[in-house]
């Protein structure tokens, strides 16, 4: 069952003719508009001249953030290219559903001295399509924008049309979890398996992924569970007319069961059994019961969160390879602490996790590090992004005795002794010019000129 449409839409200015290919459209009726415009509170009075539209600066990233889709879809504001040029900032979020949907929020801001705020939902099923998802996404947006343009004196500009057929409040059409009748409880089952060869005349690389996982997901519970293998052959022709020959086999299992305690605490256990051979593991078997604490509502969670998790736990390996503690199998208890800030406000986005873990046996076999990456809007066309990662690491209780041959060290087959890693990236970018960004044009969309 459907909890909430994706249903194409079009918003057009009232002077225009529907753009429209196959079937009716039908004008929204004028109970529903009075009904989508109870959501945010009124705006002062401003009356806009007769020809303005709505300036709307969009903030969203990942796969379905699709300007040029909302632009055509959506032609009757002013899409512009800076937050300080904007009526309203337009913040797009999204997060996973237990069924493999996702839930998108949209978030409209007042840029102006309005104290305008609103927020609506668009919930897309894991079997929808990427444009059935961004068809129900442009009807959500267009909605947002209508009730702003109702109540900031824009509303002349519009009028609403749907396709034939469709319901009329969207509020209608959203069910909860409690309402439905499932005849699979909400269990959602995956079987996946991917094939893929790469290759060159003196290099060739075949690798297969399967796995197999279940999940269920409601207020109070989330479990899952999963089981996956890897299997990759790597051949290559050397100088001295030699092959180097690599089979590579992973498999493994996944488990996870957590449980809504309180309002802001959550108490989960998580289990594992995989092999590894980078980490010279023949079996590597984990349980970890976890405790987190949310500071904010987990409702927020795609605008702002801060949590802090505690897992503890034993582990057994057997290794292939005796390792420098002369261990060929062990069992040792192990604890982590970790916290994650993440936010999406107007300035940017930042997320930030600090982790740090031991062995109870020794806790000078330990591991800390710190992630984190960041958008902050500096002033007007001024940008700056930033990501990174430090680990401090001082528990590689596996490494192999007998250390690696040049081949494994040069293919990364092993992993090797550290004290530490990083990773640090840093953009600066500068926009001017044009503050609109309303056109679309898809012709001739050329990728960079090769030079082989």
């Amino acid at each position: 069952m459907r909890l909430a449409p994706a249903i194409a839409q079009r918003w057009l200015p009232a002077s225009a003719a529907p753009r429209r290919s196959g079937g009716p459209v039908h004008a929204l009726p004028v109970a529903a508009f009075l009904l989508l415009g109870l959501g945010p509170a009124p705006l002062p009075a401003q009356q806009p001249a007769a020809d303005a539209r709505p300036d709307i600066f969009l903030d969203c990233e990942g796969d379905l953030c699709d300007p040029d889709y909302f632009r055509t879809e959506i032609p009757w504001v002013n899409w512009v290219r800076q937050r300080q040029d904007a009526d309203v900032h337009l913040i797009m979020t999204s997060e996973e559903t237990g069924g493999g949907g996702r839930v998108y929020r949209i978030d409209l801001l007042g840029t102006a001295d309005t104290g305008y705020e609103d927020q609506l939902v668009h919930t897309a099923q894991a079997t929808d399509t990427d444009r059935e998802t961004l068809d129900g996404i442009a009807h959500t947006i267009g909605i947002g924008l209508l009730r702003f343009a109702s109540e900031s004196g824009f509303g002349q500009l519009v009028e609403f049309v749907e396709m034939g057929g469709a319901e009329t409040d969207p509020a209608a059409r959203v069910v909860s979890a409690t309402e439905v009748e499932d005849p699979w409880n909400f269990w959602v089952f995956s079987l996946r398996g991917t094939p893929r060869i790469t290759g060159e005349k003196t290099r060739s690389v075949r690798r297969v992924n399967l796995n197999a996982s279940a999940s269920r997901v409601t207020p109070d519970w989330k479990s899952s569970i999963s089981i996956w293998t890897v299997m990759i052959r790597t051949e290559i022709d050397l100088p001295d007319g030699d092959v180097y020959l690599d089979d590579f086999r992973a498999y493994g299992t996944d488990h996870f069961l957590g449980y809504s305690l309180a309002d802001h605490w959550s108490v989960g256990v998580q289990s594992q059994v995989r092999t590894h051979r980078r980490l010279n593991q023949e079996v590597r078997a984990q349980i970890s019961p976890a405790l987190e604490y949310s500071f904010f509502p987990y409702e927020e969670a795609t605008r702002r969160a801060l949590t802090v998790l505690y897992q503890l736990g034993p582990s057994y390996q057997r290794y292939n390879e005796e390792t420098i503690y002369a261990e060929t199998s062990e069992v040792r208890w192990k604890h982590l602490m970790e916290a994650e800030l993440s936010q999406r406000q107007p300035w940017g986005n930042t997320s930030l996790t600090l982790s740090g873990s031991s062995y109870l046996h020794d806790s000078e076999l330990r591991r800390l590090s710190l992630s984190g990456n960041a958008v902050l809007r500096i002033t007007r066309g001024l940008e700056i992004r930033g990501d990174g990662r430090i680990a401090w690491v001082q528990d590689q209780i596996y490494l192999s005795a007998k250390g690696l041959t040049e081949a494994e060290a040069l293919l990364n087959i092993k992993e090797r002794a550290q004290s530490f890693n990083y990773t640090l990236g840093i953009t600066l970018a500068v926009n001017f010019g044009s503050i609109y960004n309303n056109v679309v044009n898809n012709r001739m969309q050329l990728g960079p000129l090769s030079f082989n």
